[in-house]
């Protein structure tokens, strides 16, 4: 048992990283409609952004820290004056921690932005064949595709808002959207889940098992029976699935208590995200009983890792960029480090749930 301080200074630490990330130029992705991708930033509404929100919004849900409401209210306030961008899987991330935000206030400012990005969704979103959301991001189409990273920017904003807002027709095309991502991407021979499947191309691409989807998988089906009301055959479904992928995962763990950026390719670099994500499902999933005792201690050894990650200023090291769908193997092993959003947000959601472990208190 240690010292529960070190936890908590090191979550006060990094939301104030988070809340201070600032885009230094060092990428140019410009998006399709020829406005500047910020990838970085707090204040720019994309994806990495979008996780960062669900980590802050979680922390307040767990701890009730009026501070962490007043960061979400000004952001999104602060949105919705500017504009929302257009729709598509990674600028639909956001709407999740607001569905948190929304489902515990009601406050009536949020309704409106809520109900009709998801009522786009299921009109507009692009579907591959058998009805998956096609992963079309701000500055490419990726046609017929599918990515794991779905599920968490889009599935999950469908099943909470769904069920907030009694609306089960959005809970049940979550439903959907999980059953078919795995039936393309979780691989039956090992247990773990490919990052994409191409329907033009009949291919799982360079079939690499990369952690930080895994990690969105791990994470989001251990959070998933939380946010909605699964149906029974499909709840039982999808914790066969989290625990083949668990028992894939336990023995990838390296010795420093971290997963590599490609799961089971030793030449590839430890990465933080990927492993505070994949700490967070387990040991939530562990105190839920959907997971052993085995992935409960897995997931102890990944959160001390990940602390020894976070600096003075509460930065998280060790964070991989955005990663495109790549066609060889090399591409996720050249991937840059870089913090950012999401990287502060998994180590966030982490370290929280270690605050329910009676290791870390």
């Amino acid at each position: 048992m240690r010292d529960d301080s070190v936890v908590r200074n090191a979550l006060t630490r990094v939301v104030d990283g988070l809340t201070a990330l600032r885009d230094t130029g060092r990428f140019d992705e410009p998006n399709l409609d020829g406005t500047v991708g910020d990838y970085i930033s707090f204040q720019s509404w994309e994806w990495p952004q979008g996780i960062g929100l669900y980590g802050l919004a979680r922390l307040w849900r767990d701890t009730g820290e009026e501070r962490l409401r007043t960061v979400l209210e000004d952001w999104y306030a602060a949105q919705e004056t500017r504009g929302l961008p257009l729709l598509n899987v990674n600028t639909t991330a956001p709407m999740l921690a607001l569905t948190l935000l929304w489902d515990r206030t009601r406050d009536p400012r949020w309704e409106a932005m809520l109900s009709g990005w998801a009522d786009r969704v299921l009109a507009e979103m692009p579907r591959t064949p058998e009805g998956g959301f096609q992963h079309d991001v701000s500055d490419k189409i990726n046609e017929g595709e599918l990515w794991d990273d779905t599920l968490f920017m889009v599935a999950l904003f469908l099943a909470a808002y769904g069920e907030a807002s009694g609306q089960r027709a959005l809970v049940d095309e979550a439903q959907h959207q999980f059953l078919v991502h795995a039936r393309y991407l979780a691989d039956p021979e090992t247990g773990l889940w490919f990052h994409g499947w191409s329907f033009p191309r009949r291919s799982n691409f360079a079939r690499a098992r990369w952690a930080r989807g895994n990690a969105w998988i791990t994470a989001g089906l251990a959070d998933l029976p939380e946010l909605c009301r699964l149906d029974p055959p499909v709840a039982r479904y999808l914790d066969g699935v989290l625990r083949a992928q668990i028992a894939a995962l336990l023995p990838l763990q390296t010795a420093n208590g971290a997963w590599r950026t490609l799961l089971d390719d030793p030449s590839s670099y430890e990465e933080t995200s990927a492993t505070a994500g994949i700490a967070y499902g387990l040991m939530k999933a562990a105190r839920l009983g959907r997971a052993s005792d085995e992935a409960r201690r897995a997931g102890r050894r990944a959160v001390n890792y990940v602390l020894r990650q976070i600096d003075a200023d509460g930065i998280v090291g060790g964070v991989s960029y955005g990663t495109r769908m790549g066609h060889d193997l090399q591409f996720y092993r050249d991937i840059p480090l870089q913090p950012t959003g999401y990287g502060q947000s998994l180590a966030i959601l982490c370290l929280a749930e270690a605050l329910n472990d009676p290791e870390f208190r």
